[in-house]
């Protein structure tokens, strides 16, 4: 290279490092991050718990023979319908029969005796009166008759417990319900009252289902419904999860709670009652059921995103506060509503909770609230209106 071309490069480099326009020209500022915020609206919820059961049958008979003897039929067929009062067993009636005829035959033997001993009274009264008899003897007709009419109402008696006996060897349905499997088959010999039962008869329409809830969420709801923040009206509802995870069709009603808890769980057994005309809930089923503990009436509800946990497993939620500054709140949640936290603490009416855009942002930075947002926010408290009034919440863990 010439020596002159060298000259005129370092100077042209010199004029360049030298320039005002370019020297120490500041680095360009980042953008403002633009997140999507949920404006908080308090609404009227109703606020519901789902707890963990099972089912049991309204009603529960145990089939057991009232007399001994052997068993001559089985007159069901095992898992159908039985009403009540309907045969099921047929015990060998012959000893039965026999006692019954014969306390039939000492019956009428007693009135014959009273059909005598009657008469004789009356004749003997009229002859004490005139001295024709003794007074004695007149004592002993009457002693006679009153014996033979005592006779006749024990024999009376006698016959209605043969009768009695006789009617117990045919084994009936006590209740109307499903009858199971038997215990015994045709020529078992039973006794009466055994400890064995020889089927079991259970009635499916209606069914009870019961749940336990802790000793903390009764007391808890109780203040609730004291304090006003929770309003009870009628009978509480209730809805079932079956173990396939679908809901069942039918709604039921709560019955009562237990008046006590249970030493060794803490827990409170409560027991609703559900229709079940087709049978598909059978005794001993596990279920999940969500009952209606009441309405709030002023529920703050977030989306589940805007909701995170810190370090401390607290619940936390970014908002965005007049300044377009962003801010950390500590919430205390209460339900599961749908896709939404019901928070119990830590917003109120009118908080802009971050609810996208939450990797861009930190506590005491700047944010600005992203074009259509707005839109975004009136689609999440629509949803949440729907899911406070169609869907039930579930107690948070």
């Amino acid at each position: 290279m010439k020596p002159h071309s060298l000259i005129l490069l370092a100077a042209a480099t010199l004029a360049a490092g030298c320039n005002p326009s370019t020297a120490g020209a500041p680095a360009p500022k980042a953008p403002v991050p633009e997140v999507a915020v949920h404006t908080v609206t308090p609404q009227a919820v109703t606020v519901a718990t789902e707890l963990p059961g099972r089912t049991s049958a309204y009603q529960v008979a145990e089939v057991r023979p009232q007399v001994g003897g052997l068993i001559r039929q089985r007159l069901f067929t095992e898992g159908a319908d039985v009403k009540a009062g309907a045969p099921l067993y047929q015990i060998d009636a012959a000893t039965y029969q026999a006692a019954f005829n014969s306390a039939k035959a000492a019956l009428a033997k007693a009135r014959a005796n009273l059909a005598a001993a009657t008469p004789k009274v009356a004749r003997y009264k009229e002859l004490v009166a005139i001295e024709g008899v003794s007074r004695q003897d007149y004592d002993d007709a009457v002693a006679a008759a009153g014996q033979a009419q005592a006779e006749v109402e024990a024999a009376n008696a006698a016959l209605e417990s043969a009768r009695i006996n006789l009617d117990y060897t045919k084994v009936a349905s006590p209740i109307s319900g499903r009858i199971g499997r038997s215990s015994v088959t045709q020529g078992a010999l039973v006794t009466a009252s055994q400890a064995t039962a020889l089927a079991t008869v259970q009635q499916l329409d209606p069914i009870y289902v019961d749940v336990t809830q802790s000793g903390a969420d009764v007391l808890r709801l109780k203040r609730d419904v004291e304090a006003g923040s929770l309003k009870q009206g009628g009978q509480a509802k209730v809805t079932l999860i079956l173990p396939d995870g679908s809901r069942y069709a039918q709604e039921g009603k709560l019955q009562f709670a237990d008046a006590s808890v249970d030493p060794g769980t803490g827990n409170v057994v409560l027991r609703a009652l559900f229709p079940n005309p087709k049978h598909d809930l059978l005794p001993g089923m596990f279920v999940r059921a969500v009952v209606e503990s009441g309405v709030d009436a002023q529920a703050i509800l977030v989306p589940q995103q805007g909701v995170t946990r810190n370090p401390k497993g607290e619940a936390t939620a970014l908002v965005l506060n007049r300044d377009n500054k962003v801010e950390q709140r500590v919430l205390t949640t209460g339900a599961a509503i749908g896709s939404q936290w019901q928070v119990k603490s830590g917003l109120a009416a009118g908080d802009r909770v971050i609810i996208d855009g939450l990797q861009k942002v930190r506590p005491g930075a700047t944010a600005i609230v992203a074009q259509g947002a707005p839109a975004a926010a009136a689609a999440t408290q629509a949803q949440a209106t729907q899911s406070g009034a169609g869907n039930n919440g579930r107690t948070a863990r």
